[in-house]
């Protein structure tokens, strides 16, 4: 199972916004994405098990499950 720990990585990112349940993170140093290896922008991070996004605007979204919570990475 491919993992990502925030606390690993809390150096390289910034975190834009914390709601308890949610949380939005800008890359600072091109960390590259465990799903598809390419550096992303933005990781938003939820522990819940379900959420509906809006329609995007075009970019591409790489998703990722691990025990405590879903990465979504946004390229």
């Amino acid at each position: 199972m491919v993992r990502f720990d925030i606390h690993d990585h809390r150096h390289a990112l910034k975190q834009l916004k914390d709601t308890g349940e949610t949380s939005l993170w800008e890359n600072r140093k091109n960390i590259s994405c465990p799903v598809c290896e390419d550096p992303f922008t933005r990781l938003f991070t939820m522990s819940e098990d379900k959420m509906i996004f809006p329609e995007n605007d075009g970019a591409r979204f790489c998703l990722l499950r691990d025990d405590d919570a879903i990465h979504l990475f946004r390229h």
